[in-house]
């Protein structure tokens, strides 16, 4: 999926290692289920679960939970086996999770309070982000960071899937990387809005607590699977697909979104801030004022 920059992750968490992980999982499920004589209709019934969602595992588009883990290796007698494959990676119950679902999206739905949502973020903003979280990471690790952080917007910018996002005003104004870095940032979703690749609505401060949620939260949407949510805090996640969980996350997204400005009026203020981000950045870097920097550097001051 993509953090936006609470912690790892979808937003922190290179992708490549769930990809690792992955590809023999479901190959191992495939062989043990056929090795015990049972169809996927028969292994899902066994652990009350979709003959789609063990489909989606052996395919190599899901990951089980832990729980789910472990309900394989009871009913097919491995020993433990699809356990240990997911305690070989820590992030592999939430972020990883997150992410691999993000990749086969149709729809994501996206509240974040305090960043930009990770699949609207520029190169800029996404390197500020990262180095803000942990700035004496080494360069080669942030690179790698940033790349996945750009190419998961693909689900939109090729019309995979639609995206909606509510923002909280606070998430226009933090400068994350500097004024400027934040006048693109602000410019780079009015584009993306004006291209329809994506919907943008802001709660605004005037709006109080109204729509004011804890945390990030997303809820996506698959073209032959139940909708899943996740919820992300500093450096925790939490990956949903029970269905009662999923739509009190999708009430909570709704509520944020009933307090939103409109579309239109919600760009307006994207414009409106993204000119103010831009005149500070004038202000500041006018040729006189970088001159007096310059002699209060030469002074010691």
């Amino acid at each position: 999926m993509t953090n936006n920059g609470f912690g790892g992750g979808r937003y922190g968490c290179p992708v490549e290692e769930g990809d690792l992980l992955l590809e023999p999982y479901a190959a191992e499920l495939k062989q043990r289920r056929e090795a015990a004589g049972m169809t996927q209709v028969e292994l899902g019934r066994a652990i009350c679960k979709s003959p789609s969602l063990i489909a989606h595992w052996e395919s190599g588009r899901r990951k089980p939970s832990l729980e789910d883990a472990r309900l394989l290796d009871q009913v097919l007698n491995t020993g433990g086996t699809f356990e240990r494959f997911l305690e070989r990676n820590p992030y592999a119950g939430h972020f990883d999770r997150a992410a691999e679902a993000e990749r086969s999206a149709i729809g994501v739905q996206e509240y974040s309070p305090a960043y930009v949502p990770g699949l609207l973020q520029t190169e800029a903003y996404a390197r500020a982000v990262f180095l803000g979280r942990a700035p004496l990471q080494e360069e080669e690790k942030l690179e790698t960071d940033v790349l996945n952080r750009l190419s998961s917007a693909s689900i939109l910018t090729t019309r995979q899937a639609e995206g909606w996002f509510v923002i909280s005003e606070a998430v226009l104004r933090l400068s994350v990387g500097g004024p400027q870095v934040m006048a693109e940032q602000l410019d780079h979703i009015s584009a993306m809005t004006r291209q329809r690749m994506a919907l943008v609505q802001v709660v605004p401060f005037a709006h109080g607590a109204e729509g004011l949620l804890g945390g990030l939260v997303t809820v996506m949407r698959f073209a032959d699977a139940p909708d899943v949510a996740y919820a992300e805090g500093v450096s925790t996640g939490n990956y949903m697909d029970d269905p009662t969980l999923v739509r009190h996350v999708q009430d909570a997204y709704d509520l944020a979104r009933a307090a939103a400005l409109t579309p239109a009026a919600s760009m307006e203020l994207i414009r409106t801030i993204a000119e103010e981000h831009r005149g500070h950045y004038a202000r500041t870097h006018r040729p006189e004022q970088r001159a007096l920097a310059q002699v209060q550097l030469q002074r010691g001051e």
